[in-house]
């Protein structure tokens, strides 16, 4: 099983960039989604998820309604959509993977499956 992360990159703030999470050896329709990152000096944080069973997508804290989950069942690959980006939001981006999530998506130990990470940097 493999999720390859991709699509960081160098923005200005105020710019977009969508983040792409390709897997292999998983039917990621199957899994619940999760994006995660992790700043310089800070913990990892959850910022978006996708469920598995009915799709349903959600953004927390600091990013809600700037950035947006999504997933190509056809092409077995989820995004992240980010909008509006901020110098906060510099930070190594994970995706994750879970067959099944109990209560809290953003809790990281619920994921089985997990991305090698990207660079996100957000100038300003």
């Amino acid at each position: 099983v493999q999720l390859q992360a991709s699509g960081g990159g160098l923005v200005q703030a105020g710019g977009s960039l969508r983040l792409s999470c390709a897997a292999s050896g998983i039917i990621l329709e199957d899994y619940a989604i999760g994006w995660f990152r992790q700043a310089p000096g800070k913990e990892r944080e959850g910022v978006s998820y996708i469920s598995s069973n009915d799709d349903n997508t959600y953004s927390v804290g600091s990013v809600k309604g700037r950035f947006t989950a999504s997933r190509d069942n056809a092409k077995n690959t989820a995004y992240l959509q980010m909008n509006s980006l901020k110098p906060e939001d510099t930070a190594v981006y994970y995706c994750a993977a879970s067959p099944f999530i109990h209560g809290d998506y953003g809790d990281d130990d619920q994921y089985d499956y997990w991305g090698q990470g990207t660079l996100v940097t957000v100038s300003s």
